[in-house]
């Protein structure tokens, strides 16, 4: 039987960012139990990243620029009047961006930052440091630099900081989307064994991959495009049931299957993989267009990557063939970013070459190298420039002094095909995790 007092309790929530033509959130009520597991699902800009700011207070207390009504209550504190330093002793967030939450100098001194703000004793600090460090597989790299990890390594971060607060609430936003296969299932390792080891705690998730949380949630909610609550109910029953519709809203899609959702088997071709260690190579049918140019796309010969003095990447050979469509992967930290930062151009290699339509990425100037390779960022806040999502796109194709006709032309093609059409004279920074990201790829 549920305790009467629930630990999150959502009233009649509404919240409109300024120069928004509409509400991000309307309307929205629920309640979060001890015990629960709440998986929030939606399509992109639905408010689910709003809701979570406006469940620790950052709502309205920090982010200025937003208007809330109704209420939100945390282990029966108000979140406008109760001060988020007091709120963070019940309620801890993991962002969206970690970077955003790293503050320290050390993997280790990140962990205790709170811990002593708490004003623990030192070796109750250490304790929850190590603990939440290990459950994280960062213990090893504890004397690092933040800087020094991987955007999965960054992310694991965040969420030990988050683990070792011990909060009843834990809130996370996307915590798993820069995580290899193995992260992501030490991620929800780690959340599993907090709900088991204390059942007076309740997790709230925002999280794309549906695949991997299902078995940890036990309820789900979802938003729909208007930022109004759709669903709400048991994860398995609410995804089996109402599949068609969650797909309609784009939360799930037809040929990813998902393990409380009955789906057609589609057949792909195999993928070779090594019998033993090494590396994995899979190519696509060369199109026919690639024959007439034989030319590799870009060419990588003996590049080596340092950073502060450390070797991160070693590639000694790499053509990728025109018209082919290339993956990398690898576990975190593995180089995978500093690799793309290397082919595009974006931080050259310290020793090595990459010539990209045989133009030296390492001596060509930034104008020239845009005309031959676009690069989307992990992060799609870190190139963004212009003042709306218009002048965003226009960006690049300014630089490269192209006809007014043509940018115009070429940046209402983006904007439908991205969907962001309404979205043209909005700033980046405030478009939805999602509109962020199709943006960034739209400018490339």
């Amino acid at each position: 039987m549920r305790p009467s007092a629930p630990l999150l309790r959502v009233r009649d929530l509404s919240v409109t960012h300024e120069g928004a033509a509409h509400p991000a959130l309307r309307d929205v009520s629920f309640d979060v139990h001890p015990g629960e597991v709440v998986l929030l699902l939606g399509p992109s800009g639905s408010g689910k990243s709003t809701l979570t700011l406006a469940l620790n207070g950052l709502i309205p207390q920090s982010v200025e620029n937003a208007t809330m009504t109704g209420s939100v209550q945390v282990a029966g504190r108000d979140t406008r009047t109760t001060p988020v330093a007091q709120l963070s002793t019940e309620i801890s967030m993991v962002f969206q961006d970690p970077d955003s939450q790293l503050v320290t100098g050390t993997v280790l001194d990140e962990v205790a930052f709170a811990l002593e703000n708490l004003r623990l004793p030192a070796s109750d600090v250490l304790a929850r440091a190590e603990q939440a460090l290990r459950r994280a597989g960062l213990w090893s790299r504890r004397r690092w630099n933040p800087d020094l990890l991987s955007g999965g390594g960054r992310q694991r971060l965040a969420i030990a900081c988050a683990l070792a607060l011990r909060s009843r609430v834990i809130v996370l936003d996307e915590p798993t989307a820069n995580l290899d296969p193995q992260g992501v299932r030490d991620v929800y390792s780690a959340l599993g064994e907090l709900i088991r080891d204390a059942e007076q705690r309740a997790i709230v998730l925002v999280e794309h991959d549906v695949d991997a949380a299902v078995d940890l949630a036990t309820r789900v909610i979802v938003l729909d495009h208007d930022g109004r609550p759709l669903l709400d109910g048991p994860v398995r029953e609410t995804l089996q049931q109402h599949a068609e519709t969650l797909r309609e809203l784009g939360v799930l899609t037809p040929v990813i299957p998902t393990p409380a959702i009955p789906t057609p088997v589609i057949a792909t071709p195999a993928i070779p993989t090594p019998v033993s260690g090494g590396t994995a190579r899979h190519d696509a049918p060369t199109p026919a267009a690639a024959a007439h140019d034989p030319a590799p796309a870009i060419t990588a010969r003996d590049v080596v990557v340092e950073k502060r003095g450390a070797r991160v990447l070693d590639a000694p050979h790499l053509d990728i063939a025109r018209g082919s469509f290339t993956v990398i992967m690898g576990a975190n930290g593995a180089g995978k970013t500093s690799l793309l930062q290397a082919l595009g151009g974006v931080v050259p290699p310290t020793r090595g070459t990459v010539l990209v339509d045989g133009i030296d990425v390492g001596r060509a100037s930034p104008r020239v190298l845009a005309a031959h390779a676009g690069f989307v960022f992990q992060n799609p806040e870190h190139q963004f420039v212009a003042g709306t999502v218009r002048d965003e796109l226009a960006h690049g194709l300014r630089l490269q002094r192209i006809e007014d006709a043509e940018i115009d032309e070429r940046v209402a093609e983006m904007l439908a095909r991205f969907g962001l059409t309404a979205k043209a004279d909005v700033h980046p920074f405030l478009l939805s995790g999602g509109e962020k990201r199709r943006l960034s790829v739209g400018t490339a």
